[in-house]
């Protein structure tokens, strides 16, 4: 008796052990991917793991908080519609990509005949668009001793861009300290903006 309730508990156990646990698993090539204005870019989402042969694919946008339907009933949807593909099994490819584009976008899998029958997973696209040329105000004259702001910025590029200002084709540092030549100078940089502040020297200034 001692003998065949053993063996019942180790059949008990190593059925336990080999139980087979199905579960739809996603996974992506690269979260943050990125792509040139009017390229194509792939959001990469791989099924790892599913059983489930005809799982539900959805795939959202989310811009300013706001989810919006890409890939949904089969077939591209909102303002991706005639510019997006999705590739087998689930990879949502842009093929013109703009900068209205640069969001999160959320691939979701739904499989009934998997125990775990949801996942999903978030990708970040950014849309890198090149600058158009800056307008620049900067004042045609200065007394000596005094002030000025000189600025120059655009409103095209992402991500933001950095500014440089130059003065007789040298570039001005951020610290005036830094370089003997600028040490005379007294100013405020700010590369991110492109304003050069309170500017005061006797030289002339170009950009």
């Amino acid at each position: 008796m001692a003998l065949a309730g053993l063996a019942a508990l180790f059949i008990l156990i190593s059925t336990h052990c080999y139980t087979t646990i199905f579960a739809v698993i996603l996974k992506t090539e690269d979260k943050n991917p990125w792509a040139n204005e009017f390229e194509s870019i792939e959001l990469s989402c791989i099924m790892e793991s599913i059983a489930t042969k005809n799982p539900r694919i959805e795939w959202k946008k989310i811009k300013d908080g706001e989810p919006s339907y890409v890939y949904f009933g089969n077939e591209i949807s909102g303002d991706l519609k005639n510019r997006a593909v999705l590739k087998e099994p689930a990879t949502l490819e842009i093929t013109n990509a703009t900068r209205s584009d640069t969001a999160q976008y959320r691939c979701e899998v739904t499989a009934t005949d998997d125990q775990r029958s949801f996942d999903e997973i978030l990708i970040n696209l950014a849309v890198r668009v090149r600058p158009v040329l800056p307008r620049c105000s900067v004042p045609q004259s200065v007394p000596v001793g005094k002030s000025a702001e000189l600025s120059c910025a655009e409103g095209e590029g992402f991500p933001r861009p950095q500014y440089q200002w130059f003065r007789n084709e040298e570039e001005v540092p951020e610290d005036p300290k830094s370089n003997p030549k600028f040490l005379n100078s007294s100013y405020t940089l700010n590369p991110s903006t492109g304003t050069l502040g309170d500017f005061r020297h006797k030289s002339s200034f170009v950009i």
